[in-house]
């Protein structure tokens, strides 16, 4: 990709490293307050103290360059995560025809996500992708070592001041020990695993500042379900979030804030980073005893020495950490300003099957909600203390009858020590039926999942129509501590409920006291942005006909699109992909679409996971184009490297949505419509209206002549 367009990415590797400065050039423009937050190019800083390496190992720019949002980059992350979907990754790489990895030591494989699955097929590629990683030397935890997050959090691979990626939109959970987290899909972990690098668009950053302290009796949870509720109109869509508020701040535990980054993503944004403070250099420091201790059970470390020093975690990389931090200019660029009085926030509850819909429990509670099911796991909420106070609530109780009470620990280490301080038995002995550690039913997998009719009540983080079984039931997303007591009462409840009085009283919901400033000034008063070359690359369509097909749901997630029972089945055809397209969206609509449609899509589209599917399958139902108020940027990065096109048309959307109104979920419009791919233009019945639209750049014209990253890399890497 030779694009120097502002649309293209830049390619060029000259960025050396001042010997004289610590900071580099390329961090000292960052300092400056070219992109704003500091904190997310920590691993710069890292690299340059630690490892020596050329600040272009990390970006490819030119010296003294100013970093912009919106602008394409290529990036070398720390580390890639991979869980299930290596064998998918796999299948790339070895078709790329790269005999070896570029940086073995860059890439972890964790199986986490179809545990409960002992057939003969998925326990044959659990298998060789163990084999596979030997082959390579690559850091592997088996199933049953517990979910992939976690893996990465409690042995070091997302670390404070690094940048750390995973082929699962839930690596914004990095972001709660102040490492960059932010998802991949899986055609860019086979492009790492070849090249070491990957291309990544500097999002907007967004600053949002906690004040006061969290109340006794709320928690990390209720802190993102009343900001995903509050904040639902994509104020945060595709962009990169830095929490403040120093004293409001101190007041979470690390598990608070592993828990809100972590669900950020539902709340849209690419990546939620906490700062590095006392809480977390004393969490790293107990950390380093830990795995002093266990340094024996972890297979991947190799040559054990005496004394023992943990490649990742040890004492002189957080003292490195400690001694110099990192925080934003006082003139750093924020594209907005949120605030939240945590004093203000009281327990919430998501739902039901949106976690855009946010409620007072102590409103919810009083609708007399019955539940089937109640879950106490996932990556966002079963790590020791989440399982630790429900059992508090728990202890002497019966789960209630005709409720299935679930509970997985995040990881096997978490649940070694409930079982060694009792909370497990607790747990046990009021009846709850225990799951290998791993997503389980979060993902839509294995038992336990919600029936047709069925309510449900979450620890985890998503409570899509479908993802955790039946399309036809009701989930809703709580805190570790409701979950329990509801399933104990049988319906949505407070600890309250139950006689605790180690629970405090909302008898009424506090008003949120928050706030939102937009910046409205431009983020760099030079004209120093190289227009973007409209010219069409050789091969590439200058344009696109096709009837326009609306499906106008707003927030429509990839599980809708792509059901999440579908996603590990490998040896799917695509055919077979493209006939169950949307399925959970409109079981209507394979008998609407028609190859060669336009497909027009409402606002935030194509949010949720990571699955790559999600835009094969639209591709290969013969979908040409994709239109859409605003996307969600996974899916942008899935559709760009699987040559899907797509483009963002909001005034389209709405006039579409006027015009024919939401009563069909999948409209056939008579719209025919002609897009102008490298103008920017998009004409309706030959002319009789146009829209501006943002015209098609080089480099995702490379990508597309050349059929997609994957073959992109196979075309060109030596």
């Amino acid at each position: 990709m030779s694009d120097t367009s502002r649309g293209g990415i830049k390619m060029a590797s000259n960025l050396r490293r001042d010997e004289n400065d610590a900071r580099g050039i390329f961090l000292r423009a960052l300092l400056d307050g070219s992109l704003g937050p500091t904190v997310f190019m920590r691993d710069v800083l890292y690299s340059i103290r630690q490892k020596k390496n050329d600040i272009s190992s990390q970006f490819s720019l030119p010296a003294g360059h100013k970093v912009k949002s919106g602008e394409f980059v290529t990036i070398r992350p720390e580390h890639v995560m991979t869980h299930d979907n290596t064998a998918a990754v796999m299948k790339k790489f070895q078709s790329i025809g790269v005999e070896k990895f570029k940086f073995s030591h860059q890439a972890v494989f964790t199986l986490d996500h179809d545990v409960q699955n002992k057939s003969e097929k998925n326990l044959i590629k659990y298998s060789s992708i163990e084999e596979f990683a030997k082959k390579h030397g690559v850091d592997f935890y088996p199933a049953g070592r517990g979910i992939g997050h976690q893996i990465l959090i409690e042995e070091g691979y997302a670390f404070p001041y690094t940048l750390t990626v995973a082929s699962d939109s839930h690596s914004n959970m990095y972001g709660g020990i102040g490492c960059l987290g932010t998802p991949i899909v899986r055609t860019d972990a086979a492009a790492l695993w070849a090249t070491g690098r990957i291309w990544w668009q500097i999002p907007p950053v967004v600053k949002v500042e906690f004040k006061g302290q969290i109340p006794l009796g709320v928690s990390g949870k209720d802190i993102i379900i009343t900001l995903c509720g509050l904040f639902n109109k994509d104020e945060v869509l595709n962009c990169a979030i830095e929490f403040t508020g120093d004293d409001a701040i101190r007041s979470l535990t690390l598990d608070d804030r592993l828990t809100i980054s972590n669900m950020t993503t539902e709340w849209g944004a690419l990546a939620g980073v906490f700062p590095v403070d006392e809480v977390t250099i004393k969490w790293l420091r107990k950390r380093v005893e830990i795995l002093d201790m266990k340094r024996f059970e972890n297979p991947n470390l190799k040559n054990i020495s005496d004394p023992f020093k943990h490649p990742r975690i040890n004492r002189e990389r957080i003292d490195l950490i400690e001694q110099e931090p990192i925080s934003a200019s006082p003139n750093a660029y924020y594209a907005k300003h949120l605030t939240l009085d945590l004093s203000s926030v009281s327990p919430h509850i998501s739902g039901p099957n949106s976690v855009k819909i946010s409620t007072p429990l102590s409103q919810l509670e009083k609708q007399n909600i019955s539940i089937n099911k109640a879950y106490l796991l996932s990556c966002t909420n079963s790590r020791a203390s989440d399982l630790h106070v429900a059992a508090e609530i728990i202890k002497g109780k019966k789960v209630a009858d005709g409720v299935e009470f679930y509970v997985a620990a995040a990881s096997s280490e978490v649940q070694k020590d409930a079982e060694a301080n009792g909370d497990w038995e607790t747990l046990v002995n009021a009846g709850a039926k225990v799951l290998p550690a791993g997503c389980g039913p979060c993902i839509g997998l294995g038992v336990g999942l919600l029936e047709d009719g069925e309510v449900g009540i979450s620890a985890t983080n998503r409570n899509y129509k479908g993802r955790m079984g039946s399309p036809k039931a009701l989930a809703y997303l709580a805190s570790p501590v409701v979950v329990a007591a509801s399933a104990i009462a049988g319906k949505i409840t407070s600890p309250n409920f139950l006689g605790s009085s180690s629970f405090p009283t909302f008898e009424n919901s506090f008003e949120q006291k928050s706030s939102i400033s937009i910046n409205l000034k431009e983020q760099f008063s030079d004209d120093s942005l190289i227009p973007l070359d409209q010219s069409s690359l050789p091969n590439f369509p200058e344009s696109i006909k096709g009837e326009l097909l609306f499906c106008h749901g707003d927030n429509l997630n990839t599980d809708a699109i792509y059901p999440g029972k579908y996603t590990y089945l490998d040896d799917l055809s695509l055919e077979y992909m493209a006939n169950v397209a949307m399925e959970n969206y409109d079981p209507e609509f394979q008998k609407v679409v028609r190859p060669g449609d336009i497909l027009v899509g409402g606002f935030n589209f194509g949010t949720g996971s990571s699955r790559e599917q999600a835009a094969t399958a639209i591709k290969a139902r013969g979908i040409k184009l994709v239109i859409v108020g605003s996307l969600s940027e996974i899916f942008k990065r899935n559709s760009i490297n699987n040559a899907l096109l797509l483009l963002e048309a909001p005034q389209l959307v709405n006039d579409l949505k006027k015009h024919f109104g939401t009563r069909a979920l999948s409209q056939r419009t008579n719209w025919l419509a002609e897009v102008f791919l490298t103008q920017g233009t998009i004409s309706i019945n030959q002319g009789e209206k146009i829209y501006k639209v943002g015209a098609l750049g080089n480099s995702v014209q490379e990508l597309w002549v050349a059929g997609g990253l994957e073959s992109w890399i196979k075309q060109n890497v030596q």
